[in-house]
């Protein structure tokens, strides 16, 4: 298996959880039941699986082993996905923020968590499939395979000690549960 494989498995549950987003924002909009512990976990499941885990994959082991392989850190689709990791971040944090104002009682910030969310959503996909359609190609080109051994050894260091023992199969556990509530 290589490494990119890992990453993309890991990118088709984070394209479900996309989709289950706009589901529960539509229904947080009709104040439906759940719908705030459905868009918490969802939140929790982009800050912990995506961040935490996934893109710290990427920042703290793929991309520092494609930057010793020749791939320019500045200019080229490095520094790209890195730009966009951390506007995901901003986005997520927009989202707890107008979610939690939603939560108190302001009704305004519904839009708030819309527009956060949209952007996420929309960030999100195309930077899945930038990785997946560019940067993913040369990684395999680059990375032999010895390496890469080494490379998923270290991608579940990762998901053990950052993430916790168990989380991971827990947001996967998490995201079918929410996929069949939503007939995604």
């Amino acid at each position: 298996m290589r490494p990119t494989e890992v990453l993309i498995t890991e990118h088709n549950a984070v394209l479900i959880a996309l989709q289950i987003l706009e589901k529960v924002e539509d229904k947080l909009a009709l104040d439906g039941a759940n719908a705030f512990e459905h868009m918490d976990q969802l939140v929790d499941f982009f800050g912990g699986f995506v961040d935490r885990c996934h893109h710290a994959k990427e920042e703290d082991v793929l991309f520092p082993e494609l930057l010793r392989r020749g791939l320019p850190r500045e200019g080229g689709p490095i520094a790209v996905m890195l730009a966009e990791h951390d506007a995901g971040r901003r986005h997520i944090r927009e989202m707890s923020i107008h979610l939690a104002l939603l939560r108190s009682g302001d009704k305004n910030s519904l839009h708030g968590v819309r527009e956060s969310s949209s952007a996420y959503r929309d960030l999100l996909r195309a930077h899945i499939d930038k990785e997946n359609n560019v940067l993913f190609p040369m990684a395999d080109r680059l990375i032999p395979g010895d390496e890469a051994a080494k490379i998923i050894e270290q991608f579940e260091e990762i998901e053990r000690d950052r993430v916790g023992a168990g989380r991971h199969e827990a947001y996967h556990g998490m995201l079918h549960h929410l996929k069949e509530a939503y007939k995604v």
